[in-house]
């Protein structure tokens, strides 16, 4: 129940009040979305999704525990305390992707920037709640101001851990998003000055204070797209020309003379200029010896680039190709680069594109094919290393037509060998028959691969016309492996035990190093 107004607490009524919820809604999904900025920002650059979110959401947590316990310490003019922690959590929240973003690019500094932005927003965040409902204490019940403050602040979670993924990524991208909210986050402060007009000390200095960031984070969503171009410049060697935030990837173009270099999420997928190294090498040893080649089934390869390679082929009918990322896969079909470098691939009428996460597909899934082509990026998270999985390859085995054969990208064999002999124990531990093999590709160094079925296998004697790279001579030797390549011992991946993950991130890491 609604107490009487007391001291010179403005306004009363139920207008105030709901006024007030409505604040702590927004508040929280602010805070929320800084969270999730962070740790969506951590996983393009550092890679590894499952560890870079947990290491944000327990700092974040940790630090709004220590914000809470400081607000014992503020005593007097709570209002006004509670307003510059709003205009601060706008300002500091609002620039911390493009501060992330520039922190990678110049510095070797990301991850104390990273947590000591994660770090100051979770105290800021955790002195709002206990200062808010400090201030309505005097207008409901103590029981009324808990459930009615925390419910308000769950509500606020929930709506912006829907749109984060569902509209601001697609939408405004990384930077926009995060500039959005601390543009919400300044209104709360100013619409407080307001509501708490008649009780508020320096409230005209407070809505300049507000005013001018408010102005500064407008300039910053204005201007959001340009200012992380020339962030991200800094991390790429050539002029970037195309910037795309989509729900799972950001997806960067590069540009220099004739070479057309794609990166996902800070990685290389092709460099133009070599990329017909690889994606020969992908397709044809095992599609020019299979058996049939009617039904060609793709997995990943958005790019169009592999599914070239099979269109190369007169007696291929059908081509399913199966990608995440829906505007990755609009992108190689409309861009007039991209498609004078796929051939046009994705709008061959013998295509069908699927925009779905492959595993489930899979599952619910019963047709068969003569050949399939995986061709996903690197294991360098968990998420991606599902998909290098037994469970998955076991999944996919289940749609082999007889004397079928599949083909895995399968990472390097020179700069992660464990990596790429652990894919190797994983298909076999399906109970395929395996054959490795590698290519040099300028832009990657040695890239490897693995053919299995359940067949033998045998050379092709002939290959499509048009090639540029492969001959006939030439495959058998991509399945002989010098001694610094050769087979180690290496554990096979399993859904609940992703060592591949791990084998990935400790060899990469200590190239780096």
């Amino acid at each position: 129940m609604c107490r009487d107004c007391v001291g010179h607490h403005c306004g009363g009524g139920h207008s105030l009040n709901a006024a007030l919820f409505i604040s702590v809604c927004l508040i929280a999904a602010c805070g929320l979305i800084y969270e999730l900025v962070a740790g969506a920002l951590a996983s393009y650059l550092l890679g590894d999704s499952v560890t870079q979110f947990s290491t944000v959401i327990g700092t974040y947590l940790f630090a709004m525990g220590i914000g809470s316990w400081l607000s014992r310490f503020i005593l007097r003019g709570l209002v006004t305390r509670f307003v510059v922690i709003e205009l601060l959590v706008g300002v500091v929240g609002g620039f911390s992707a493009l501060v992330l973003f520039l922190a990678f690019a110049y510095t070797d500094a990301f991850r104390f920037v990273l947590y000591g932005i994660v770090i100051l927003i979770g105290i800021l965040v955790g002195l709002e709640i206990p200062l808010l409902m400090r201030i309505l204490k005097d207008r409901f019940d103590f029981k009324d101001v808990v459930s009615n403050v925390l419910t308000f602040d769950y509500i606020g979670a929930l709506f912006a851990s829907l749109l984060f993924p569902l509209l601001l990524v697609p939408r405004l991208g990384l930077v926009r998003s995060a500039l959005l909210f601390g543009v919400i986050n300044v209104m709360v402060g100013l619409w407080s000055t307001w509501l708490f007009r008649d009780v508020l000390q320096r409230r005209l200095s407070l809505q300049v204070v507000g005013t001018i960031s408010l102005l500064l984070l407008g300039g910053g969503l204005w201007q959001g797209q340009r200012i992380t171009t020339l962030a991200e410049e800094g991390m790429y060697a050539d002029p970037i020309i195309l910037t795309k935030d989509t729900r799972y990837q950001r997806i960067v173009m590069t540009s220099w003379k004739d070479d057309l270099r794609l990166y996902l999420n800070g990685h290389l997928q092709f460099a133009s200029r070599d990329e017909y190294r690889y994606h020969e090498a992908l397709v044809h040893p095992g599609l020019a010896a299979a058996r049939s080649r009617g039904r060609v089934l793709v997995l990943g390869g958005g790019d169009g680039l592999a599914v070239r390679e099979i269109l190369k082929y007169p007696d291929v009918q059908q081509v399913t190709l199966v990608d995440l990322d829906e505007q990755m896969t609009s992108l190689f079909r409309t861009h007039a680069r991209l498609t004078a470098l796929n051939h046009g691939s994705l709008s061959d009428a013998r295509v069908r594109v699927i925009n779905a996460d492959a595993f489930t597909w899979l599952d619910q899934q019963s047709a068969l094919f003569d050949f399939v082509v995986i061709d996903f990026p690197d294991p360098s998270n968990y998420h991606v290393g599902k998909l290098y999985t037994s469970a998955f390859y076991r999944l996919v085995q289940r749609h082999l037509a007889p004397g079928a054969m599949l083909t895995v990208q399968s990472t390097s064999p020179m700069f992660a060998r464990q990596s790429f002999w652990s894919i190797v124990a994983t298909l076999e531990r399906t109970g395929l028959r395996t054959w490795p093999y590698h290519v040099y590709v300028p832009s990657f160094g040695e890239w490897g691969f693995v053919l299995a079925g359940a067949q033998d296998f045998v050379p092709p004697a002939m290959l499509p016309q048009g090639l540029r790279y492969l001959t006939v001579a030439a495959v058998p030797a991509l399945f002989d492996f010098p001694a610094d390549m050769n087979k180690v011992a290496a554990e096979p991946n399993r859904l609940n035990d992703q060592v591949l993950v791990r084998y990935y991130e400790h060899e990469f890491e200590a190239i780096n190093r």
